[in-house]
């Protein structure tokens, strides 16, 4: 006997209450909460699998107008079509069409005022914007984010991909980002133009092709020891920034954005934070004698209210990016090297007058070690022994005539 079809009325849809869902045929049901709120669903086999497929809610949507949706859909099934899947390729379409408004340029700048505050530093997110207008506006900035494809990408990159390929590969992964931010969004469908494994791989050469790499410029461990004793002749802060930063082979930031509240003066220690650190992970610097004498010669400013142990013009702001460096090779004459660049110094000399392990020297420098398997046998800082090599560094510094001595020293434990 075939099931009965049509089993509700008007009448009965009005009054259910029951919360559950009340069969009326061919797979049409009337969903009750337990709120009482009512809607309509379909139930259909696709595939093998069994679906729920929502009508829309009741009283907007009638008894007789729910029936006549059960049975288009229905229909579509019988011809092949999932009558879900086609509801959102249709929605899908919509929210398409309303993204044809919406262009790159206005994309990328609801990206970046949406991730602007994880920054760390408003130089960056001024780099996102500045590269941006600069390079990709004028090309596609007013064009929908959806029409973009990998010859509009192109545009913006093959000029300038082998005369500033640097400036060129940081645009392409933030013209990726904003496109998968965009899709996420609903605003554009497809692949990534932007992306370069197995696609602008394909059709742009590598940067190792075009770009020769660039080290900062090192001074030679060798000749340190003359250029360090004209250093401490030096009474300006920029030349104790210096010195403090060849002692301690910290980067230029890390030094520039010191505070007071990070120096342990009892244990001679530098404890620098994780937000300083290009690691973000926090770092513990031995001090050396003469970098605690430094920063006691600081001290005053300290009293007079600067929150930086080397500080700008105003209390309140470090020493400003570049003062090191104009120090170094306008004052002191170094025109081809960097501030830097005394950290591979630093590298050198441990590498190539100690006895001490390279992982020892890496650690003093807060590099990573890749090398998860040794990272997994390391882990401590090994503090104690990064004061040691320190306090021989200080030594090869303050060395007139070191400059064809080995640094003697215990051979390290095992």
């Amino acid at each position: 006997m075939a099931k009965k079809t049509e089993r509700l009325t008007d009448l009965a849809v009005k009054r259910l209450k029951d919360p559950g869902y009340h069969a009326d045929g061919r797979g049409l049901y009337l969903q009750v909460g337990q709120n009482g709120s009512k809607s309509w669903l379909l139930r259909f086999t696709r595939d093998g699998k069994q679906r729920w497929m929502g009508l829309g809610a009741y009283p907007v949507v009638s008894l007789s107008e729910a029936r006549q949706l059960a049975r288009d859909k229905l229909r579509l099934l019988n011809e092949g079509i999932d009558p879900i899947e086609l509801r959102k390729s249709e929605v899908t379409a919509r929210k398409l069409d309303a993204a044809r408004t919406i262009t790159f340029r206005g994309c990328a700048t609801a990206y970046i005022a949406a991730h602007e505050p994880s920054w760390h530093n408003q130089k960056h997110a001024s780099q996102w914007t500045n590269t941006l207008k600069t390079y990709a506006f004028p090309k596609v900035g007013e064009r929908p984010v959806q029409d973009l494809d990998t010859e509009s990408i192109l545009s913006i990159l093959e000029p300038i991909w082998q005369i500033k390929t640097e400036t060129a590969s940081r645009i392409r992964q933030r013209i990726e980002v904003i496109l998968d931010w965009a899709k996420v969004r609903g605003y554009r469908t497809g692949e990534n133009p932007a992306r370069w494994r197995g696609h602008l791989d394909k059709i742009l050469p590598k940067r190792s092709r075009v770009q020769k790499v660039k080290h900062h410029a090192a001074f030679p461990y060798a000749d340190l020891p003359v250029f360090f004793h004209k250093l401490q002749a030096r009474q300006a802060i920029s030349a104790r920034a210096l010195m403090f930063t060849i002692l301690t082979v910290a980067r230029t930031s890390e030094v520039r954005l010191m505070a007071w509240s990070e120096v342990d003066f009892d244990k001679a220690v530098w404890n620098r934070p994780a937000e300083h650190m290009k690691a973000k992970r926090p770092h513990r610097v031995p001090l050396t004698d003469l970098a605690m004498n430094i920063l006691k010669g600081m001290r005053p400013f300290q009293e007079m209210g600067h929150k930086y142990v080397f500080p700008g013009l105003k209390p309140e702001k470090p020493m400003s990016e570049n003062t090191m460096l104009k120090f170094l090779q306008e004052e002191m004459g170094q025109d081809n090297v960097t501030v830097h660049g005394f950290r591979s110094t630093f590298r050198d000399w441990a590498a190539e007058m100690t006895s001490y392990p390279r992982e020892l020297a890496e650690s003093a420098l807060a590099h990573i070690i890749a090398d998860k398997t040794e990272a997994a046998y390391l882990r401590g800082d090994m503090f104690e022994r990064r004061r040691e090599l320190m306090g021989a560094w200080e030594g090869y510094c303050l060395s007139h005539d070191a400059k064809d001595k080995i640094v003697p020293m215990r051979r390290p434990r095992r």
